[in-house]
């Protein structure tokens, strides 16, 4: 088995008090490994014929996010589009560009998923099979326990927070370039416009472009270290928020917080649901491997 001694909590990150931004985080599409079901890792197969649809589907609710069900997100194109380098996360996020009008794509090497070590590529049975004390141990205290020759939960961590730094000074700067008010100005605004319903974004001022968002196309474990790092949470409780295929997680980051405001939405992915593996994986059926 391999376990992790002791480490040193890692560090919060510190997000801007002026900064007003959102995030979209969502995870890749089915992969061949996945339909197989199969362990990933830093495997780097395509996505299978239906998660190319599930990331034309996603990629379409985010265009028309203020259509049906609407997602808390602003207005006006996205500022950029993150993703992982692997194949899975790319072309996702490829079909979400597309559908924002080009939106420019950049790609992170903090956010490739976690190493899986010899259980890359190999089916979940035979990874139960030969290794069930440390799979167990893997389900039980993923902070302490990992693959066999695989990477530490808080490595995965460290990596996922150093691309979230970057992408918040890159926000921060979207920010100030479009002119939103500053912290000082903020309150005058919103009383001489009357104050808007709580939890929902600001409208436009005087011309002033909308808050910036982005999107962050991951695979399954790092989305889970992004919403625990926003949020601040204990890497403990690792498998306590899923992401299934295609799903969309909203984010906010305003006055220095950042809070939840919608997660894991599938609803997108309907027209899937004559399919047997999207059904299973809409309902949580199937627990895909990193």
């Amino acid at each position: 088995m391999n376990v992790e001694p002791a480490t040193a909590p890692l560090a919060p990150l510190s997000l801007p008090a002026s900064l007003v931004a959102s995030l979209a985080l969502v995870r890749h599409g089915e992969s061949t490994y996945v339909a197989e079901g199969r362990f990933q890792g830093r495997h780097d197969p395509v996505l299978s014929p239906l998660g190319e649809r599930q990331a034309e589907l996603a990629a379409g609710r985010l265009a028309a996010r203020r259509e049906g069900s609407p997602l808390p997100l602003p207005p006006g194109p996205a500022a950029a589009i993150w993703h992982s380098p692997l194949r899975r996360a790319a072309d996702t996020a490829r079909a979400i560009a597309r559908a924002q009008g080009g939106v420019r794509l950049l790609s992170s090497e903090g956010l490739i998923e976690l190493a899986q070590g010899e259980w890359e590529g190999l089916l979940h049975g035979e990874v139960h099979g030969r290794w069930p004390s440390e799979l167990a141990a893997w389900r039980r205290d993923p902070l302490h326990a990992h693959a066999p020759g695989g990477e530490a939960l808080s490595d995965g961590a460290r990596r996922v927070g150093a691309a979230l730094h970057e992408l918040i000074e890159h926000l921060a700067a979207e920010g100030a370039a479009a002119g939103r008010p500053s912290p000082d100005t903020a309150g005058d605004l919103a009383a001489a416009r009357g104050q808007p319903v709580p939890g929902y974004p600001d409208p436009p001022v005087d011309g002033r472009a909308p808050e910036p968002w982005a999107v962050v196309v991951a695979h399954d474990g790092i989305s889970r270290l992004i919403l625990m790092t926003l949020l601040g949470l204990p890497y403990e409780r690792f498998w306590s928020f899923p992401f299934n295929l295609c799903s969309i997680t909203v984010i906010s980051l305003r006055d220095g917080v950042a809070a939840l405001r919608a997660h894991n939405l599938s609803e997108h992915l309907a027209p899937l649901a004559a399919d047997e593996r999207a059904a299973e994986e809409a309902r949580g059926d199937r627990r895909g491997a990193l």
